[in-house]
């Protein structure tokens, strides 16, 4: 049974590498995230979300952030040939793996238009497992002049709103999100914020913090039952 969850951002901003320049201002959105993910027991089980789902990705895997910059290598284990049509969600994950130690059994990724009720069965399907739950997804990407979209005033209260779910452990409210107004704020995380809240509980949440360096909304929470 899954007893722990970690709800994680996956932007490259997490690779300190990858932000020289920045690697300051993006540390505490980096030291949460890092702090989240090694609470989780292993092995894990990741959820996150991507053009490329519906897919399962299974170690021995290795990668490089290349693509994003910068040729750092990871690895889900083993000791192949990096390779850099990875998507970013399983080179994060790969990161956080070799960060905390960890043992990583697979990575789920799913199409960011999957249904809220596709959501709930995904969720319950992973119920059953004996792993520690990794969810990775991105909030809004349009908060002010800073942000990759053109700013959009509705993704401050949807960010509040979602980091005060994700305090309350709530998971009917993170259900009633609405899948479309995520897509137009580029808040890519739902569905898997949603899978989460699929999972039954009843859970209480250890900590919750919200970021938005750079215009992008990151949500790091923990989860446990009580």
């Amino acid at each position: 049974m899954i007893t722990r969850a970690a709800v994680v951002p996956h932007p490259p901003l997490l690779v300190p590498e990858l932000v020289a320049g920045a690697a300051a201002e993006t540390e505490p959105v980096r030291a949460a995230t890092l702090a989240a993910a090694g609470k989780l027991p292993g092995p894990w089980v990741a959820v996150a979300v991507d053009d490329s789902g519906p897919a399962t990705v299974v170690p021995p895997l290795s990668g490089t952030f290349l693509g994003y910059g910068v040729d750092v290598p990871v690895s889900l284990g083993g000791d192949g040939i990096p390779d850099p049509r990875i998507p970013l969600p399983v080179l994060i994950t790969a990161w956080l793996r070799e960060q905390c130690a960890a043992e990583v059994s697979r990575i789920e990724l799913v199409p960011r238009d999957l249904p809220p009720s596709d959501c709930v069965s995904f969720g319950q399907q992973l119920a059953s497992e004996d792993a520690g739950l990794l969810i990775l997804g991105d909030g809004s990407t349009r908060h002010g002049l800073r942000s990759p979209g053109s700013h959009d005033e509705r993704s401050g209260p949807f960010d509040s709103h979602v980091h005060d779910l994700m305090a309350a452990a709530d998971t009917d409210g993170l259900l009633d999100l609405d899948p479309e107004l995520a897509r137009e704020l580029g808040a890519q995380g739902r569905a898997a914020w949603q899978i989460l809240a699929g999972v039954p509980g009843p859970w209480r949440c250890v900590s919750a913090e919200f970021f938005a360096p750079f215009g992008v909304g990151y949500h790091v929470a923990v989860w446990e039952r009580p």
